[in-house]
């Protein structure tokens, strides 16, 4: 079964087409960082306009690369929340157009579980159950997956989202957007116990919360007089601020692994990619005697081709979408 996928739930517009729902064929994504790096965030009103200009663009790339024509693929899956309201519905409407235009069947695919499914894209793919971590700059949770469809939501951000409080910290210390890549490359040459910041680990819960710790480091640089981008006290800075945020992140995972008994994790989202927590996790696991999964640093970013590899089950389950298909900005993955 070929799928399109389609996806555009925050800044960067994609589209791939993938396999069985785990060969990727092609994959396109267009980025808009050099539109909102200048205000250091992203600005909804102009993700939404920049994604109307770059959708057929993008998706004409991605069948074309595929060499395989609209009206032999056998279905089109599209994200329809969480995310930007404005920019979902460019990529719903868009989906809506070419499903009825080529009589393809069409479904609809949560952004997280999209992150979830981003795995399955890689050689080593987890068997069922698992734990998901994902950590990203809109969402932080961390999920028990017992099949295709049954996700247990075992705990979220109370607040900021882990990527989300490295912008805010990268913007702090003047270091621009996105902030992630540039933390955690000025962090490893810092000390990591240079500041000692909190760690919200949330008792008898497996929530998160980083506002806390986005504040503390809030009033550190605010006590420095003269901050310098490219000083000894930023580098200790991130350092300190990304340990604090991977201690809890693992730590949680690591919880997760003893009260649920189970043997496999995967991780996915943007954060996903950091060098840091990628380190930490792949010894914990190891400490643990775990299998851990993680997507290449291309998959853990938004994309497309985990769009169409969770969507590859929904149709596999004859599940279809209508013409009538809204998209959602607060859409919540699976029970509580």
């Amino acid at each position: 079964m070929v799928v399109l996928g389609i996806d555009t739930s925050c800044d960067d517009t994609s589209a791939a087409i993938v396999g069985d729902g785990c060969n990727i064929i092609s994959n396109v994504v267009s980025s808009q960082i050099e539109i909102h790096k200048k205000y250091g965030g992203i600005v909804p009103e102009l993700a939404s306009r920049r994604h109307i200009e770059m959708i057929w663009p993008v998706v004409h790339e991605a069948v074309h690369g595929a060499g395989i024509p609209l009206e032999q693929l056998d279905g089109l899956a599209v994200c329809n929340g969480p995310g930007l309201i404005g920019s979902l519905l460019v990529g719903c409407g868009f989906a809506k157009a070419v499903a009825y235009a080529h009589k393809l069947p069409l479904v609809a695919v949560n952004h997280l579980e999209g992150h979830i499914f981003s795995v399955f894209l890689e050689d080593r793919k987890p068997e069922f159950p698992f734990l998901s971590l994902v950590v990203s700059g809109g969402h932080t949770s961390l999920y028990l997956i017992e099949a295709f469809g049954r996700y247990i939501e075992l705990g979220r951000t109370r607040d900021d989202a882990a990527g989300e409080a490295y912008d805010k910290v990268s913007k702090l210390l003047g270091l621009g957007y996105p902030g992630g890549p540039v933390v955690d490359k000025l962090a490893a040459g810092g000390d990591p116990r240079a500041f000692q910041f909190p760690r919200a680990y949330v008792p008898e819960s497996f929530d998160f919360s980083f506002s806390g710790l986005k504040t503390a480091v809030r009033n550190r640089v605010r006590a420095e007089s003269g901050v310098n981008a490219d000083s000894q006290f930023v580098r200790d800075i991130a350092a300190s601020f990304q340990a604090a945020v991977v201690d809890v992140l693992v730590r949680k995972v690591e919880w997760a692994i003893i009260k649920k008994g189970v043997r496999r994790v995967t991780m996915s989202g943007g954060v996903a990619a950091n060098g840091a927590l990628r380190t930490r996790m792949e010894r914990m696991a190891a400490e643990r005697e775990i299998e851990l999964f993680l997507p290449s640093h291309g998959l853990c970013t938004d994309n497309a081709a985990m769009i169409a590899a969770a969507g590859f089950h929904h149709l596999m389950a004859g599940e279809r979408a209508g013409i009538d298909l809204n998209p959602r900005a607060y859409l919540p993955l699976g029970s509580a």
